[in-house]
């Protein structure tokens, strides 16, 4: 079955080749492109991949014994899969332990709460901390608040996430996590609870990094369920004298090593330039991590399996990068980043799937501007897999982000993302939320771009400002 396979594909080569003076000189491209494509949908590599890191690894907070089991999984699967260099880079990280998170509303109606620790919160006193509390509808509006009305209170951030299919709304309502404690502080709260970044109406909180500020009052800060934030603004329709009370166990423990783990397929005939494909290892510690981000590995890694296996290795070195310590602050990217400065002008595209299994459907570009329009073009044979061309706009994701500010052009492969917050960080981030045809399209779109980039004779420096 798969030397007839073959023979049909070498057939089809050769009448592109013979035919090239009217299809155009990049008609192998195309070809090798639609296998890879037809490739990943006949493949379950991806699914296996996610299922098995889910299964035996897990939850894998970086810094803790699981994120050094993640990094030896990791290590073992990219060297059985056979590329031809698998290695890895000491990334340091700091050490956050969740500990236990309770909190309840104590007057005027006592009732329990569903919350979680945010992530690098300090711990209150062991007896709690029990005060009224203050509620504001943005980060902005606590902000613009006067520190009189804030002064010995706990504050209440109740930014509603929109739901959206790009995952916009995240970027609108995050801020209240990130920075929510050090407004709070910095106006004299004594503790900060936000409403979980995320779209669902599930009784379940969502976790994600805060931040602290040097010189500012450092004070506990946690997420509590959207039902529960519900509950709380009905009942300041009743009494404006809401009291509650919230005990955090969670402890700053230092900092570890860990590693980004990576996997070359080397290019045949420009191997020192590099097309950077990746995703991120760690992940929180509530669910499995398999949506954020065991798929991405698992996309990023399967893709680079196909290309691995052709027959031809494509002109530049196709790299896996599993990065470090994403959800505690981009770590690894920015070690990456650190690490490789001197080779970055070797770069010649870098992009990361890290926004779950949602089906791709758009390509964004962040290019010089005549580069981009001829990656539109070279980009055709992704439109068959349902992927639209758009933008020169794009950021890469997380851990490359930092990139086109040091000259690196980056894509990005937009995912349906219209549940994926949801799930996002939560204990019901598992592997029943991945949808595996949807994952065959994503390593299907990774592979025809890692490919089609390795390839590319296009000039996409300098990149374009936005």
């Amino acid at each position: 079955m798969k030397n007839s396979y073959l023979n049909v594909l070498f057939g089809l080569i050769s009448l592109s080749l013979i035919g090239c003076q009217t299809v155009g000189s990049d008609s192998t491209e195309q070809v090798v492109s639609q296998k890879l494509q037809k490739e990943a949908f006949n493949s379950d590599l991806a699914y296996e991949l996610v299922e098995s890191l889910t299964v035996e690894v897990g939850p894998r907070l970086a810094g803790s014994e699981q994120d050094l089991v993640a990094v030896k999984w990791a290590e073992l699967k990219l060297k059985s899969l056979g590329f031809d260099k698998v290695y890895k880079e000491a990334v340091q990280v700091p050490v956050w332990h969740r500990g236990q998170a309770k909190a309840s509303i104590t007057a005027p109606f006592p009732q329990p709460l569903v919350i979680t620790a945010l992530g690098g919160s300090i711990a209150t006193p062991k007896d709690g901390i029990e005060a009224n509390i203050i509620r504001f509808d943005s980060l902005s509006a606590l902000q613009q608040s006067s520190s009189d009305d804030v002064s010995g209170k706990i504050v209440f951030i109740d930014h509603v996430t929109e739901r959206h299919k790009s995952g916009k709304g995240y970027g609108k309502s995050v801020g209240g996590r990130a920075k929510g404690a050090i407004a709070a502080a910095e106006k004299g709260a004594l503790a900060i609870i936000i409403r979980s970044i995320g779209t669902d109406h599930d009784r379940m909180a969502h976790t994600g990094m805060m931040r602290y500020k040097d010189g500012v009052n450092k004070i506990p800060a946690a997420a509590m369920s959207n039902p529960d934030a519900d509950l709380i603004n009905a009942m300041l329709k009743r009494s404006k004298d809401i009291k509650i009370k919230l005990q955090l166990s969670a402890e700053n423990q230092g900092f570890a090593t860990s590693y980004n783990v990576i996997a070359e397929v080397t290019g045949s005939t420009k191997p020192d330039e590099i097309v950077l494909i990746g995703a991120h290892l760690d992940s929180w510690d509530e669910g499995t991590g398999a949506i954020d981000d065991g798929a991405g590995v698992a996309i990023v890694t399967a893709a680079g399996k196909l290309i691995q296996d052709l027959a031809v290795k494509p002109a530049r070195t196709v790299r896996v990068v599993l990065y470090a310590a994403e959800e505690v602050g981009l770590i690894g990217g920015k070690t990456y980043a650190r690490t490789h400065q001197a080779e970055l002008e070797k770069h010649y595209i870098a992009a990361e799937s890290d926004f779950g299994a949602g089906r791709i459907y758009q390509i964004d570009f962040r290019a010089s501007e005549q580069g981009y329009a001829a990656l539109s073009k070279l980009s055709q044979p992704m439109t068959a897999n349902g992927v639209v061309i758009g933008n020169n706009t794009a950021s890469g994701g997380p851990d490359v982000s930092m990139l086109p500010s040091m000259g690196v052009p980056v894509a990005s492969l937009r995912q349906d993302g219209s549940d994926y917050f949801d799930y996002h960080h939560t204990p019901n981030d598992t592997l029943d939320k991945i949808e595996p045809a949807a994952l065959q399209q994503n390593v299907a779109a990774y592979a025809q771009f890692a490919y089609l980039m390795a390839q590319s004779t296009i000039d996409l420096r300098p990149i374009a400002t936005k």
